[in-house]
């Protein structure tokens, strides 16, 4: 399938869009119009984009219904300060609440339940139930468009971060199992990000020879994934013959197993796999290399 942006209808171009650029962390932003009235709306076209200085950016887009701009984004003209609370599974149904199109005399935190926390270094208001609440000074709005579902980029700049102390692991940061947050996918699902969700990637040396030092026979396998194949070339060198022969020497298991099946590839490889799996990458390597 293919997609031409100027030819595709805008609503079926961003039911495509969102399934696509996914799971997205969810901006749940309070602001305060000019009359001081609070709004609190979640966003998911939402991410940080620096440390030094820390910037967060997220866009209210126009409606693809009406074309009208949302409360935040008048809100933020009014008064350039937003404070950006994260979004954990335990309140994410609150949130969702939160999302409905009410009126603007109508205050999010009533409808949705939430307890409003005075700010330290802005005027809108914290979410006490969310455990990241971030006070930011608006720096810049960027409006990229005038039709229904353009973007209006808000670049925030984080002035005082609240950390709640019951999502931090013991090494001072946070534990996602702990902080428990949820991403936003295409049409009403979500991710969860915490618990049988969660993968580590270590990453890969500085001097990582690469999928392209990689034998052909490994390299072309119909066995070894384009995964197994990544973590096979993250390493810095391939063993020696020398640890080879050692290797099979005090694996009797191995040596058997290889001598067993030493023209049948697939199996090599798919024992090989095995070992990938099992964090034993150097012994994979031996296992491919013998001969």
């Amino acid at each position: 399938m293919i997609i031409d942006p100027q030819e595709f209808h805008v609503r079926e171009l961003y039911g495509m869009l969102v399934g696509a650029v996914a799971p997205r962390p969810i901006a749940f932003a309070s602001t305060l119009n000019a009359n001081g009235q609070p709004n609190l709306a979640p966003f998911s076209f939402f991410n940080a984009f620096g440390a030094n200085p820390p910037i967060l950016v997220f866009s209210p887009t126009r409606s693809g219904r009406t074309n009208q701009t949302k409360h935040s984004l008048n809100n933020v003209y009014d008064i350039k300060e937003t404070v950006i609370n994260v979004v954990t599974y335990p309140m994410v149904q609150q949130m969702n609440l939160a999302s409905a199109e009410y009126p603007e005399d109508v205050n999010e935190f009533d409808k949705a339940g939430f307890t409003p926390v005075a700010s330290e270094r802005v005027t809108p208001y914290r979410v006490k139930e969310s455990p990241v609440q971030m006070e930011c000074k608006v720096n810049q709005v960027v409006e990229t468009g005038s039709g229904g579902t353009a973007a209006n980029l808000i670049i925030a700049e984080i002035l005082l971060m609240h950390v709640n102390d019951s999502v931090l692991g013991d090494d001072g940061k946070i534990d996602p199992n702990k902080i428990r947050l949820v991403g936003r996918m295409g049409g009403s699902y979500y991710a969860k990000a915490f618990d049988e969700a969660l993968f580590q990637v270590p990453k890969p040396s500085a001097q990582g020879i690469g999928i392209d030092q990689l034998p052909d026979h490994i390299r072309n396998s119909k066995v070894l994934t384009g995964n197994d194949l990544g973590i096979l070339g993250g390493v810095d060198n391939l063993p020696s013959q020398e640890e080879i022969n050692e290797f099979l020497q005090n694996g009797s298991e191995v040596s058997a197993f290889l001598d067993q099946n030493r023209d049948n590839q697939e199996e090599i490889h798919t024992y090989a796999q095995q070992l990938i799996e099992q964090g034993k990458v150097d012994d994979a390597w031996k296992v491919l290399l013998a001969k």
